[in-house]
């Protein structure tokens, strides 16, 4: 409880009289005894009041609070929280009003100033944006209440707690549930390169038509029904794609609001929708991480949820990346071939270890090493050279993409396809190389 401004500006009134008599009797010329017994008359009236007041503020009840909070909230996205009040008082009263909120998020419209009107069921909102990842809990809310006679404010915590969790940013992802895949993917900059020949599964017999290969006349189909019947083939459905995830040092940096990791999430996520929506099983392996997590490959709608269920608390460490280590681990629980996407930001140091073990890894699986580029770093190479400092800042970025270029040339030349992108860049990346390689037959 803390005394209101009107209280604070009748005691400085007070205290201007009080200096004014006095100053008075200083001088020579006291006041008249009615001046002062007025004055310690008001004195002791304000401070009954006071007294009073204060008294009949903790009576007060407090307002009981519900929030509106989803389980759910996307990272680094605006989401909005619903309070409703509900109050027993017969006076309309104003109160201020503040949410207590983890510390990793950011919101706007707090505190708020609302009135409550006898009967009424006061409704506010504000917005809030997750910083992190996690599970978070909302434990009370403060509200503000002026006292009757307006020369107390009390402060009340009205203990309400809401758990919510926050996922990568999977808004664009459910989103995509609304329209075709293929204009979809095009809306986001996914390039669909034109299909090089025919799929791997048989589909159905049907007949002959202008356009189709002699490859595909089913001969013993013809005879029987003495007209051209084809074999019609669609992309395999039934292939294994797994994230080896990095949750080391290296992706820890960041471009923009997001750290590298994020990024890596957000498109492994994107990767998976479309990888699930094709017919594909999807799974998940971290390494260098507090944590390790395992999702065997699966299929359907809801391994989308078990992968966002798994990944959504994890944080990147300062461990260095042991690529050895954790392609061991995969090898011994990844028996049957697949697509193995090793997420990472690869360093100049990363050399004959890390080749070395994709090497090995993609003797029983096919791999993609898709490697996070700073943006900063596109930016020092194309900035203009004016002095000895960015001199040197060039010279620097320039040896240190070449050596990354090396590592990356290394990996080619053992047969490891290298995806270099910017974080911003390598969820549509992901899903073009995905694309290209499943209306190839390659994978």
């Amino acid at each position: 409880m803390k005394p209101s401004r009107a209280f604070l500006a009748l005691l400085a009134l007070l205290g201007v009289s009080a200096i004014v008599l006095g100053s008075a009797t200083a001088l020579g010329s006291p006041p008249a005894p009615a001046l002062t017994s007025l004055w310690w008359g008001l004195l002791v009236a304000l401070l009954l009041l006071a007294t009073v007041d204060a008294l009949w503020l903790r009576r007060l009840p407090s307002p009981r609070l519900q929030r509106q909070l989803a389980g759910n909230l996307p990272l680094g996205r605006w989401s909005e929280v619903r309070l409703q009040l509900h109050h027993a008082f017969r006076q309309p009263l104003r109160i201020g009003v503040f949410d207590h909120l983890p510390a990793a998020m950011d919101f706007e419209h707090l505190p708020q100033q609302v009135a409550l009107h006898p009967g009424e069921i006061t409704h506010l909102s504000y917005r809030v944006r997750p910083l992190q990842r996690g599970h978070f809990v909302f434990p009370r809310c403060e509200v503000e209440l002026p006292s009757p006679l307006r020369l107390w404010q009390g402060r009340r915590y009205i203990e309400q707690r809401d758990e919510t969790r926050v996922y990568p940013d999977f808004a664009r992802i459910y989103g995509a549930e609304l329209m075709a895949v293929d204009h979809w993917l095009s809306r986001i900059g996914v390039r669909t390169g034109q299909r090089r020949g025919l799929g791997l599964e048989f589909h159905q017999l049907r007949e002959f038509r202008d356009g189709d290969s002699l490859r595909q006349i089913d001969w013993k189909a013809t005879a029987r029904k003495r007209v051209p019947i084809a074999r019609e083939y669609q992309d395999e459905r039934d292939q294994q794609i797994l994230f080896l995830l990095d949750c080391g040092r290296h992706m820890r940096s960041k471009d923009g609001d997001l750290s590298h990791f994020d990024h890596a999430l957000n498109a492994s996520l994107l990767l998976a929708y479309v990888a699930l929506r094709q017919g594909d099983a999807v799974g998940l392996l971290t390494f260098a991480g507090e944590r390790s997590r395992h999702l065997p490959p699966a299929k359907g709608s809801a391994q989308l949820n078990a992968l966002l269920n798994a990944v959504y608390d994890l944080e990147s460490s300062q461990r260095p990346a042991d690529y050895s280590a954790a392609i061991q681990t995969l090898l011994g629980r990844q028996r049957r071939r697949a697509l193995v996407v090793l997420v990472t930001n690869l360093r100049d140091e990363d050399d004959d270890e890390l080749v070395n073990a994709v090497h090995r890894l993609g003797r029983q699986h096919r791999v993609l090493v898709a490697s996070l580029r700073e943006e900063v770093l596109d930016q020092l190479r194309q900035a203009p050279v004016q002095g000895y400092d960015e001199a040197l800042t060039y010279c620097g970025a320039l040896d240190y993409l070449n050596a990354r270029a090396g590592l990356h040339e290394k990996l080619v030349a053992n047969g490891v396809p290298v995806l270099d992108a910017r974080p911003r860049e390598l969820g549509p990346e992901l899903v073009s190389r995905y694309l290209g390689w499943k209306r190839a037959g390659t994978l």
